[in-house]
């Protein structure tokens, strides 16, 4: 199998892009979930602590179960049902029992996350630098979505991403160890300075720690050379898009606007063109 993925030129990429509409089926489990089940924790422990009976549910939710339903009718999804964008076409976009509107931000999360899996094949070879690449690749969709949906990057994502940036590059895979080291440390105190002397200037928070892990987990994966480059298109794009939706939407400046999914773009980009970007900014400056 192996062998049959190097030698072929697209065997690998179709292969790349089946599993990531497969996975991209699961993140949208994920993406959903996660938050539900971070309340739901959040909910017992505060009775717990305050030594109260909490709610009680009629059943347990986790990533397993309850397995995949219609939101409207609770009709269980079927094995075909389920079949990343291919179902979502052959029903229409409609629930398969009772016609409600399926959102076409399914299929198409499936299909962002099979066509960005794809693209990392022409970038690395069949090797542990695809397979982490993939790895956080996923990671980053994940954390971007729930930030959209809830203004929240889970601490069950962006911890365990340190921690497997630095055990990547435990060989170098994509930075030096030390560099990977200085990355995380770096990128989490960048953040952490920035949200205090906004705060001690305006009395106001500008951003959430999260902000601080992920950007973190990026400079653990790539090391400390690429965070100017994260955080320079993270806050390009932050402004842009920020005085877009402010001009076109007529959104107030007090009204929170997520930073993950720019800093989870940013460290997409800058691991895929990261260094031909220092490259090149350097060769302009005459620095190089």
């Amino acid at each position: 199998m192996t062998e049959a993925l190097t030698q072929s030129n697209w065997l690998l990429p179709l292969f790349a892009l089946l599993l990531g509409l497969t996975v991209g089926s699961f993140l949208n489990v994920v993406i959903y979930r996660l938050p539900i089940m971070m309340e739901t924790r959040w909910r017992r422990d505060c009775c717990e602590l305050l030594e109260i009976e909490g709610e009680k549910h009629e059943a347990p939710l986790n990533l397993a179960t309850p397995n995949s339903h219609c939101p409207h009718c609770k009709a269980p999804v079927k094995a075909w049902q389920n079949i990343p964008v291919i179902s979502y076409l052959l029903l229409g976009g409609k629930c398969g029992s009772c016609g409600a509107a399926i959102s076409k931000r399914y299929p198409t999360l499936e299909l962002l996350t099979g066509v960005m899996t794809m693209v990392l094949t022409w970038y690395f070879d069949l090797s542990p630098a695809l397979g982490g690449a993939i790895l956080l690749t996923w990671a980053l969709i994940t954390l971007t979505m729930i930030d959209v949906d809830h203004q929240l990057l889970p601490d069950d994502i962006t911890l365990p991403l340190i921690w497997l940036g630095l055990a990547f590059n435990l060989n170098g895979t994509y930075a030096s160890l030390p560099d990977a080291v200085i990355g995380a440390m770096a990128g989490y105190l960048s953040l952490w300075s920035v949200y205090w002397a906004f705060k001690l200037l305006t009395g106001k928070e500008g951003m959430g720690y999260g902000d601080f892990k992920l950007l973190a987990a990026l400079g653990a994966w790539l090391g400390w050379q690429l965070l100017p480059v994260i955080i320079l298109l993270s806050s390009v794009v932050g402004a842009v898009v920020g005085i877009a939706l402010m001009v076109l939407k007529q959104r107030g400046r007090e009204v929170p606007i997520p930073f993950g999914p720019y800093l989870a773009a940013a460290g997409w980009i800058a691991l895929l063109w990261g260094h031909d970007i220092m490259a090149r900014y350097l060769g302009m400056s005459g620095a190089a």
